[in-house]
């Protein structure tokens, strides 16, 4: 419901900026600009429906190899004492955590087009143990929120951008995301638990937690002793090497129960063709939605009523020009990407603005497009809490990335 006047809020919204500068302030374009965003936007959805086609076809294909060779058993084996306890609906040592696991890994590496696919074959398993099939499950909600917060260890796209924009440290913001993602992530997790009533003081969540906490303590130690031309060298072959390591794992492992990997790689990767046939109406919604938004100048509006007021209120405002970023990033990942380039552009790679830019880029990822993409896979309408769930957890790492910024740049 709350997706569902969110949708419509941008619509309404766009309308009624549109026709104020229309009839006060004499622009005529507007109405053809918001028209050309729609279908610029929808061409957009079936563009990255499309381009998600052979990624999903790839990685539910080798999915299926670990499937079948065991190994997706294993890991849900692994993890199933702490995920019982956050998804205490799903079936105890189910195979669904494997896949949950996966994505997480995947998310954390900063691997997006591999993060993807095995999100919607997660979210697809708990579909078939869902009891409504048109609403959102717990434990989808629990999914979602954690996939929205976007937790990541080493944010490898954003450190790319920087280095194609010039910036003479490209992986000077690892510390600050790797802080930022944490808090989102943390946030995002304690209300998805209280709204659920899962005990958040449970001996196995605390103790997972801290592990976690340490193990990120471990890294920011790590990569702080670590020269800066070091760290997006480090990172970037870690995260790669080891996901390649996956692979050769699953293909061992199918070879070892002398399964036909081939033809398990088939089966898996027509569910991806499917799959990306089945979200393209729900991408087409939201981005179109999104797309008329910006067009009308109701983006700009916001911004500048936002920089109006945190000045008034005497807060310093260097920031301010990394807002659009911050505005964009739970409505579109393209979008959000874009602004930050152009604030990288604006004000210079290794300005405090793009510095900033980029820590909010990575410190959450991109809320209603993972809802429409995931949801809209199972054919879920009723997604409850999610969308709010996930915004909350969106501000807290918003508002952690524009703090930590402050620490370690201004």
């Amino acid at each position: 419901m709350v997706l569902n006047y969110i949708w419509i809020g941008f619509f309404f919204i766009a309308f009624i900026v549109a026709l104020i500068e229309s009839i006060f302030l004499g622009n005529a374009n507007v109405w053809s600009e918001i028209m050309n965003a729609s279908f610029s936007s929808a061409r957009t959805a079936f563009e990255i429906s499309l381009g998600l086609t052979g990624v999903l076809a790839l990685w539910l294909g080798i999915m299926k190899i670990g499937e079948k060779g065991g190994v997706i058993a294993i890991f849900a084996r692994w993890v199933s004492p702490f995920f019982s306890r956050l998804f205490p609906s799903l079936p105890k040592d189910s195979p669904i955590f494997g896949s949950i696991f996966m994505n997480f890994s995947a998310n954390m590496l900063g691997l997006d087009n591999a993060a993807t696919p095995l999100g919607l074959k997660a979210m697809k398993e708990m579909q078939e143990v869902n009891t409504e099939k048109d609403k959102a499950s717990d434990a989808m909600i629990m999914f979602l929120v954690l996939n929205t917060t976007g937790l990541t260890l080493i944010p490898i796209s954003v450190m790319v951008y920087r280095a194609q924009m010039g910036a003479a440290n490209p992986s000077d913001i690892f510390l600050p995301i790797l802080i930022a993602t944490y808090i989102s992530t943390l946030v995002g997790l304690i209300i998805t638990c209280i709204k659920q009533r899962i005990n958040i003081f449970d001996k196995v969540i605390i103790s997972t937690i801290a592990i976690v906490t340490l193990i990120i303590g471990g890294i920011l130690v790590f990569f702080m002793n670590l020269p800066q031309e070091e760290v997006s060298l480090y990172s970037t072959v870690g995260a790669n090497s080891l996901l390649f390591l996956i692979i050769i794992g699953f293909l061992a492992a199918g070879v070892r129960k002398k399964i036909n990997v081939y033809e398990a790689f088939i089966d898996g990767a027509k569910d991806g063709f499917k799959t990306a046939v089945t979200i393209i109406p729900y991408l087409v919604a939201m981005l179109v939605a999104i797309g008329m938004f910006r067009a009308s100048g109701a983006m700009d509006l916001f911004t500048d009523g936002i920089t109006y007021l945190i000045a008034a209120c005497g807060i310093d405002t260097d920031f301010v020009g990394a807002i659009p970023t911050a505005l964009m990033k739970p409505l579109s990942g393209s979008g959000a990407r874009g602004m930050m380039v152009d604030a990288m552009t604006t004000y210079g790679a290794d300005s405090f603005v793009a510095r900033v830019a980029s820590t909010i880029q990575g410190s959450t990822d991109t809320t209603l497009y993972i809802i429409a993409v995931y949801f809209g896979a199972v054919g879920i309408k009723k997604t409850r809490y999610a969308a709010g769930v996930g915004l909350l957890a969106d501000f807290a790492g918003i508002i952690a990335a524009i703090f930590t910024a402050y620490v370690f740049f201004h």
